[in-house]
């Protein structure tokens, strides 16, 4: 299987596009918008239920049906997926913003502890979009950019709420919020890459991402959603992402 340069264009512009979305959440901020946690959390809830059903539709289903698939080549990808976020978690020093800071209080050092958590948290979402433009189609890659980039707005807002009450400027907060989806588009440049050059390497990309995602989502996502006293409106944001991804799916796909 050859490299053709239209497919990895189209993944790579769909998943910058996904990932750009993260700005648009975090617009209202620039016009002093405030939401409170009950809001922040039936939004996270909402991104985390997209990540779920995407994972499970979208890239896990396609890899058991793939002709070089099956249970063990998926199960191995899941497996190694989930292996990478945790190893990139110890090894890679990081500031979780969304819990809290604990870490250095000032200075750039703070500013790449969070670029590198951002980093950690959102390239596997970029990676789902640029393996499913991989494998040729574009249907299911559609699909999952648009998934991910309806999660990533409520993600964005989640993003530039807390900084803003830790004293950040409202641009300032907004402009990181964006550069958390900026990473996306190297995943997905990877991802297409990759797997349009070995047909062979599809499954196992398919089911890596979405063990990487949904690490995330269970990692960061639902605790964060559940930390703040509402997790009955977090878990009705996780049901109503599942049904829109699950429905978008069976749509596009």
């Amino acid at each position: 299987m050859q490299l053709i340069p239209e497919v990895v264009m189209w993944g790579a512009l769909a998943s910058l596009a996904a990932g750009t979305a993260t700005g648009i959440g975090a617009i209202p901020v620039l016009f002093g918008r405030d939401y409170g946690r009950r809001s922040l959390d039936l939004m996270l809830g909402f991104a985390a239920g997209v990540m779920l059903a995407a994972s499970a539709f979208s890239l896990l289903v396609p890899a058991l049906e793939h002709e070089f698939g099956g249970v063990w080549v998926t199960a191995l990808g899941f497996g190694l997926g989930g292996v990478f976020l945790v190893l990139a978690d110890k090894l890679i020093p990081h500031d979780h913003f969304m819990k809290g800071h604990e870490g250095p209080s000032s200075g750039m050092e703070r500013i790449w502890l969070l670029v590198l958590a951002i980093t950690i948290h959102n390239f596997p979402e970029g990676l789902a979009v640029g393996v499913a433009f991989g494998s040729a189609d574009a249907a299911t890659g559609t699909a999952i950019a648009i998934a991910i980039g309806m999660q990533n707005i409520p993600e964005g807002l989640a993003v530039a709420m807390p900084l803003v009450r830790e004293g950040w400027t409202r641009a300032r907060a907004a402009g990181l919020a964006l550069m958390t989806g900026l990473v996306e588009p190297v995943g997905g440049l990877l991802g297409v890459s990759v797997v349009s050059i070995s047909t062979f390497l599809l499954p196992y990309g398919l089911a890596f991402a979405a063990g990487a995602m949904v690490y995330v989502v269970s990692s960061e996502m639902i605790p964060e959603s559940h930390s703040g006293g509402y997790e009955r409106f977090a878990t009705v944001g996780v049901m109503i992402g599942f049904i829109i991804m699950m429905v978008l799916d069976n749509v596009f796909g």
